[in-house]
């Protein structure tokens, strides 16, 4: 469903200019600029605000407050205007902002060349096969998903990935080749993954940079906001080195760790963590 179906409008524009900024409160300020004629509060199940759209001679805009409270101003501005409440539940508002933001980057930002093996799809998944089975219906949290590889081998098996990276053109080139899917998809930083995203059974992070001394703390912030989100992680690397580092960083959160050498992909995906929640 996308936002202005849920809202009932014919069109609309979100204030905040990126899936990331959603987080920030000085953007509602913005709703305020323009003289409202018209109003519209969306609420949640419990009747919390999920967002407020004003509507004047240029068409319906809108803030959001999913992920942050929503300001006096805005209130009375909606008491003011005297307008409608509809409501929503959160899950419908988020993947509805998550298919927004995706087709505005997809419209706007060139995407990266194609660098990806043939077989790598067939590879990952056989992988995810082999370390948990059928999991077919269970969500998995994509983490640094690129163009979405590892998403596309997730949900060939069934699997429902929730994708998100900080590289905008890697993202429009898995968009554009339907290895990702808007409504599931996110351009943030994956070390602010646990502001916008909720636990989930599953995650992975596959062929995680690589990690020298120098970026380490980067990627060990990336790698314990994961498992934070999940129960049972898969994270992939390059060589035996990497592999001890996250596997420490594993431990140190209280997880069982399961490393293990993988000859299916000896480039990409070579030495496996398995982590799971005690």
């Amino acid at each position: 469903m996308k936002v202005a179906d849920i809202l009932e409008v014919d069109g609309c524009r979100l204030v905040e200019p990126s899936f990331a900024e959603l987080t920030i409160d000085s953007h509602t300020a913005l709703l305020f600029e323009t003289g409202a004629d018209e109003a519209r509060l969306l609420v949640d199940e419990e009747e919390k605000p999920l967002a407020l759209a004003l509507h004047d001679d240029e068409g319906w805009l809108a803030a959001s407050f999913l992920f942050r409270d929503p300001t006096l101003a805005a209130i009375e501005c909606f008491e003011m205007v005297g307008g409608e409440i509809y409501q929503e539940s959160r899950e419908a508002w988020l993947s509805a902002l998550r298919e927004y933001y995706s087709r505005e980057l997809s419209a706007t930002v060139a995407p990266a060349l194609e660098d990806l093996r043939p077989d790598r799809e067939g590879k990952i998944r056989e992988l995810v096969t082999g370390v948990w089975g059928d999991r077919a219906g269970t969500l998995c949290l994509d983490c640094c998903c690129g163009s979405g590889v590892g998403t596309a081998a997730l949900r060939a098996g069934g699997v429902r990935a929730l994708a998100y990276d900080n590289d905008p053109e890697l993202l429009a080139l898995g968009l554009a080749k339907g290895r990702l899917v808007p409504e599931d998809t996110m351009c943030i930083d994956a070390r602010e993954a646990p502001r916008y995203i909720a636990p989930a059974p599953l995650g992975v992070l596959f062929m995680a940079g690589e990690i020298y001394s120098y970026n380490a703390g980067l990627w060990e912030e990336i790698i314990t906001g994961l498992l934070t989100l999940t129960d049972e992680t898969l994270i992939t690397v390059g060589t035996r080195a990497e592999a001890a580092r996250v596997e420490e960083w594993c431990a140190g959160e209280g997880r069982d760790v399961e490393v293990f050498e993988n000859a299916r992909d000896p480039l990409y995906d070579r030495w496996c963590c398995v982590a799971r929640r005690t």
